[in-house]
């Protein structure tokens, strides 16, 4: 790797650290403009996949600022909350006091989940960074997850209209690592750790959610 290329990329991972830390507040702000006002969208395609409610507890792995939060109490889950940052933890607390709902957050690392084998019915994550391809996380997630729980993520989501502003926006979720490599596969990510592995893509109006499901 060039020196050039080596720079950019620990450019690229400090903008993101401050915006999950220190720029945590200007999460919703720049979301919403980077996806065009689809961002609530693609991550409420995420419920589209979850067990019935009354499967079982649901985790929220990287909750962020707290939206699917929302989402999940208000199709009748009971959820935990589970984020590295502390920045977004006071955040979505703050969110979900707003709106008069009683959350359970927990703050650490998705590769060391500190709950018991076979908890969850469902594990559920939204445009996570590389921690959801890494084989500690992915090994946490298997044994915390019961008999036929799923892991659902959505990866990432595309802007489908070709003029010029969506054009710049693609070049910009390619030039900072948001696109999957072209000679890579979910296959490559994802198998050896006892899951079954499904790609969706699931249409939006004028874009479409990216998802994995891993089914135990």
């Amino acid at each position: 790797m060039r020196e050039s290329d080596s720079l950019w990329w620990r450019l690229i991972r400090f903008a993101f650290r401050l915006l999950y830390h220190e720029m945590a507040f200007t999460y919703d702000a720049v979301s919403y403009t980077v996806s065009l006002g689809q961002w609530r969208t693609w991550q409420r395609t995420a419920l589209d996949f979850l067990p019935d409610p009354v499967a079982g507890l649901i985790l929220e792995i990287a909750h962020g600022t707290g939206n699917l939060q929302l989402d999940l109490h208000s199709a009748g889950y009971r959820s935990i909350a589970y984020d590295f940052s502390p920045q977004m933890g006071r955040i979505a607390s703050a969110k979900l006091d707003r709106h008069e709902v009683e959350g359970i957050f927990t703050r650490g690392k998705a590769q060391e989940l500190p709950f018991a084998d076979n908890t969850f019915s469902a594990i559920v994550t939204t445009f996570p960074t590389d921690f959801i391809i890494q084989s500690e996380t992915l090994h946490e997630a298997y044994r915390v997850l019961t008999t036929d729980g799923v892991l659902i993520a959505v990866l990432n989501g595309t802007l489908t209209g070709s003029n010029p502003i969506t054009n710049f926006i693609e070049w910009l979720y390619k030039i900072t690592g948001q696109r999957e490599r072209e000679d890579a596969s979910p296959q490559d990510y994802f198998a050896g750790y006892g899951f079954t592995v499904e790609p969706k893509i699931v249409d939006c109006d004028g874009s479409q959610a990216h998802l994995i499901i891993l089914r135990k």
